[in-house]
């Protein structure tokens, strides 16, 4: 991740946070609250970064347009977002050209609510549709068609149906139908991966109020970790404490102890924790859309001169890195 200053002439015309910016002091992690005696994030302002990033990003890449069926791809461009319930169904799907606001297709009740009170995109850019759900209507339906027909028709409208589309992920029978349409379909996920690299500092501060939140549980989990407590139980106590705390998608949470470290296998069982134990965690949850992913290891009990050999040695390691990093 890189961070942009706002010393580069671009992005304070995109509105990002004060050009003032004292970039030698702490980068905040403030509350979910608003108030009126400090300058937290603007979403608005944040919105209008995104477009223009992924704007940016679209005129440099030679496609006309961007269809995203990736559900952080469609928030990064809409700021919109429906839940879980989303992540894995390919049904939502947000349409950009850079001419206008992004157009976003989403279950009818959820564009309806859109409309009313998203406020930052033209009402009538959200749209009701949807798609295979994964193969669960079959194209003899119909709706990969009309999509594709709807979708050429924006387009044309938009005036740039004569050049690529650009898609990030899809199921085969919607790439067949735009393909049906005449539309030349290229690979778009590069695309929208450039334009979210860099960060704005709306986006600096919600990843380190998603990374604030972790620090919390892991207090927490290292507070309650004893011989007799369960993994699984290490782990609903750490989604509670991150929904709690305002986490709009706790992802996943690894705890693996004991002998079940080596291989590491990225799940979690219930097995109890032992006295002079290892626990290893790795949350990965999102704030606003933010997301973490980043480990601890505690011990269960005292640790051994092992233990604390291997952690001094691999604390070398890691500053040696850092300082190779800040010369580079």
């Amino acid at each position: 991740m890189s961070i942009v200053k706002p010393t580069e002439p671009e992005i304070i015309r995109e509105g990002d946070i004060a050009p003032g910016w004292d970039w030698d002091k702490r980068i905040p992690a403030p509350g979910r609250m608003s108030v009126d005696f400090e300058q937290r994030v603007d979403f608005n302002r944040l919105h209008r970064y995104r477009v223009a990033r992924s704007k940016q990003a679209l005129e440099a890449s030679g496609l006309g347009a961007v269809l995203c069926f990736d559900n952080n791809n469609i928030r990064y461009l809409t700021s919109t977002v429906i839940g879980e319930w989303a992540r894995d169904k390919i049904a939502r799907y947000a349409l950009f050209t850079g001419n206008s606001d992004p157009y976003l297709w989403d279950f009818g009740s959820a564009a309806k609510h859109h409309q009313l009170y998203q406020g930052l995109i033209e009402p009538e850019h959200f749209k009701a549709g949807m798609l295979g759900l994964r193969g669960s209507v079959a194209k003899e339906a119909g709706l990969f068609k009309n999509a594709a027909k709807e979708i050429k028709a924006l387009l044309v409208q938009e005036g740039v149906a004569d050049m690529p589309l650009g898609i990030d992920v899809c199921e085969k029978p919607m790439l067949e139908a735009l393909e049906a349409e005449g539309l030349e379909v290229r690979d778009c996920q590069q695309v929208m991966l450039e334009a979210r690299q860099i960060k704005s500092m709306d986006e600096v501060v919600l990843l380190n109020m998603a990374a604030t939140m972790v620090d919390g549980a892991y207090h927490q989990l290292a507070e309650n970790l004893k011989p007799g407590k369960r993994e699984n139980e290490s782990v609903a106590d750490a989604n509670k404490f991150l929904y709690d705390n305002g986490s709009d998608d706790v992802e996943a949470i690894n705890a693996v102890s004991g002998e079940r470290g080596a291989p590491h296998p990225h799940n979690f069982t219930d097995r109890m924790y032992r006295p002079g134990d290892q626990a290893f965690f790795d949350i990965i949850h999102s704030f606003m859309g933010y997301r973490t992913c980043y480990y601890r290891t505690l011990n269960v009990g005292s640790a051994s001169q092992a233990q604390q050999d291997a952690y001094k040695q691999a604390r070398e390691w890691i500053d040696a890195a850092i300082d190779l990093s800040a010369l580079a």
